[in-house]
């Protein structure tokens, strides 16, 4: 039985919409095609169609998810600059759904185990958040993509730790810690007294 392209580009977007969810909720590894496709609403045949493996459904959600957090974070920048978007990160809300929150700090161990080729992907996904970031710091800010990536590096980290001790008050205090960290990234270096 033959479907028009509309059906299928749904179809393909709805896999791919479950596996994201899933991926960054339960992990790469534990998340089995056949409960991915059961979720889809679908039969594990329809799966080959879309997708030549789980590697490039991986792949291919993961640039996905990327890009609509390159999205969310162009806008909280617009309306409301670096401390919106650090509030966003490191909320509490952010930290109890990594189903639907940022690909690095729910995958990064499992991104790193991933064919060449999406770790290609993921650097390529990586450094377009990265400028965008770079290109809203303060205008004087030495090195803005070097800043850039200490903030990423503070707000992945904070988060992954703070989800690792959820609902504990420790939980909230590197929430804190991890904004705080990002912001003193971004304030012009003192010059030395001696200078």
């Amino acid at each position: 039985m033959r479907y028009d392209k509309g059906r299928k580009d749904a179809s393909r977007s709805r896999i791919m919409e479950v596996a994201s969810h899933r991926f960054r909720g339960d992990g790469i590894a534990a998340s089995g095609l056949a409960s991915i496709m059961s979720d889809a609403g679908m039969t594990n045949g329809a799966f080959y169609p879309h997708f030549q493996s789980k590697a490039d459904l991986v792949r291919e959600s993961m640039a996905s998810a990327l890009e609509i957090q390159s999205q969310q974070l162009q806008q909280a920048l617009a309306s409301g600059g670096l401390e919106l978007a650090l509030a966003m990160y490191l909320s509490p809300e952010h930290r109890d759904h990594p189903q639907t929150g940022c690909a690095s700090a729910a995958l990064l161990p499992e991104i790193a185990r991933q064919p060449p080729e999406t770790r290609a992907l993921y650097t390529e996904k990586l450094l377009t958040l990265v400028h965008q970031l770079a290109k809203d710091l303060p205008p004087h800010t030495r090195d803005p993509e070097g800043v850039a990536l200490g903030v990423f590096a503070a707000l992945i980290g904070a988060l992954q730790l703070a989800r690792a001790v959820e609902g504990t008050e420790l939980s909230d205090r590197i929430l804190a810690a991890g904004a705080d960290a990002a912001r003193a990234l971004t304030q012009p270096r003192q010059k030395d007294e001696a200078s």
